[in-house]
């Protein structure tokens, strides 16, 4: 008997097609799969975000409150009022600087969480939290020293230029005042350029394990005649929470200033109206940490569909993740990570084909002319500049010569050193209304020509 392959159904999709996508897929899939597992994605975002909020806040007020009490002690205006205060303004400002390198840090592993929850997103695979952390956790630390490394970038360089317009300005106001204005426009251009380049560095930190530096290199490659595209969608993203930031923001703060008239119109600040206040402000701020973390996590997922994408495109990355997937769903284990299959190889693929080009058959060149279309009827064919009418009337076919007229009757054949045999003169029989021409040429007088009734020879 012959065994057949059971049935298996299909495998089941993920949250983008297995194939190359454009702007629009990655765009428009970046907010899908905030859906697909909102508990992983939005839920651990919010909460690391809120609590960092939190405790930042908290640390903050704190140090500014012990350290500006202290000028309850001094008299305003003596020259330990101002030490007080100056000191003061510089613990709190440090203060300030260090929890928000530190919160940014708690955001860069949110970020790493998303990614590695949206790579297993792709393959249709809904991982829970322990699964996705035990992903992060081995290059923890790999993304605090990226973070730290590109924040300690940036202070030196806004210190460095900071510091020579300060200078300039002791020097020359308005040369100190122009150079400052010059340096701050120049520096627009400089992170629109590093940020689509660095754009993949905690994709391929996470997915193939890379060192800092080379996570670097790996993005930069990657991003290369993708520059556009990636900060197009960055922009997008950027502008389109921005705004959903300040449309929360703005009525509340409108409304936060109209509180205190409603509720003490004579300006008693009592208990109610203090509390009113607070509550007022801690709404407004849980509605814009909610949408910073949304956009925290849409701005990471899209990321990760970047570097997919690039991967595909250069790497057939699609053909390991197909195969992945079936293997899976055919009941394999031990299956290796499709992510690290064939990291830094070149597949060539084939050029597309052009919408509306005729294919080409095996043994028919394709044509020369307007792409995609025949010959019109009663045209030769087509030629570089177009189609060239072609005589009226039909071409005989290959190999073929045109129809000639009957015989002539052979006779026998001559003895050798004879001529041919000389019969009767032939002379035309004209059919019935024919006009008669002049006889042949002796040459053609071997046979007899016939016209059809009503016709001429000349027809």
């Amino acid at each position: 008997m012959t065994a057949y392959p059971a049935w298996t159904p299909a495998s089941r999709p993920g949250i983008v097609p297995l194939h190359p996508y454009g702007f629009g897929t990655i765009l428009a899939r970046s907010f899908v799969a905030l859906r697909h597992n909102p508990k992983v994605l939005l839920g651990f975002a919010l909460v690391v975000q809120a609590v960092a909020y939190i405790l930042v806040t908290v640390a903050i007020g704190g140090v500014a409150i012990a350290s500006f009490s202290r000028l309850d002690t001094v008299a305003p205006g003596s020259d330990e009022f101002d030490a007080i205060t100056a000191g003061s303004v510089a613990l709190t400002g440090i203060t300030a600087l260090v929890l928000g390198v530190l919160s940014g840090a708690l955001g860069v592993v949110v970020q790493g969480v998303v990614v590695a929850e949206v790579a297993h997103a792709v393959v249709s695979e809904k991982p829970t939290l322990r699964a996705v952390w035990g992903r992060v956790r081995p290059v923890f630390w790999r993304l605090i020293g990226y973070s730290a490394l590109t924040i300690g970038v940036v202070v030196i360089v806004v210190g460095v230029l900071a510091g020579i317009v300060t200078l300039l300005v002791i020097a020359a106001t308005w040369v100190g005042a122009l150079v400052g204005v010059l340096f701050f426009l120049a520096l627009i251009p400089l992170s629109l350029w590093l940020t689509p380049k660095l754009f993949l560095v905690p994709s391929v930190i996470i997915l193939e394990q890379a060192p800092v530096f080379r996570a670097i290199a790996r993005s930069w490659q990657l991003t290369r005649g993708r520059f556009w595209s990636t900060l197009g969608v960055i922009i997008v993203i950027s502008m389109a929470f921005g705004l959903v930031a300040q449309i929360i923001s703005i009525p509340l703060s409108l409304v936060s200033g109209l509180v205190p008239a409603i509720i003490a119109p004579t300006g008693d600040s009592d208990v109610s109206t203090v509390i009113g206040f607070i509550a007022l402000q801690v709404v407004g701020q849980f509605g814009i940490l909610l949408v910073q973390c949304i956009a925290l996590v849409v701005q990471s997922t899209s990321a990760v569909l970047v570097y997919v994408d690039a991967r595909m495109r250069v790497e057939a990355l699609d053909h390991d993740l197909q195969s992945y997937v079936e293997a899976r769903d055919a009941g394999a284990s031990d299956l290796s990570d499709p992510y690290l299959v064939g990291v830094g190889r070149v597949v060539e693929r084939p050029a597309p084909v052009p919408f509306g080009a005729a294919p080409a058959f095996a043994g028919y060149a394709p044509p020369v002319g307007a792409a995609g279309y025949a010959a019109p009827a009663g045209y030769g064919p087509p030629s570089a500049g177009g189609y060239a009418p072609a005589p009226q009337g039909y071409a005989a076919p290959q190999g073929y010569a045109p129809p000639q007229g009957p015989p002539a009757p052979q006779g026998p054949a001559a003895p050798q050193g004879y001529g041919p045999p000389q019969g009767p003169a032939v002379t035309q029989v004209p059919a019935p209304g024919a006009t008669t021409e002049p006889s042949p040429p002796a040459a053609d007088r071997s046979r007899t020509t016939w016209a059809a009734p009503g016709s001429s020879e000349d027809a």
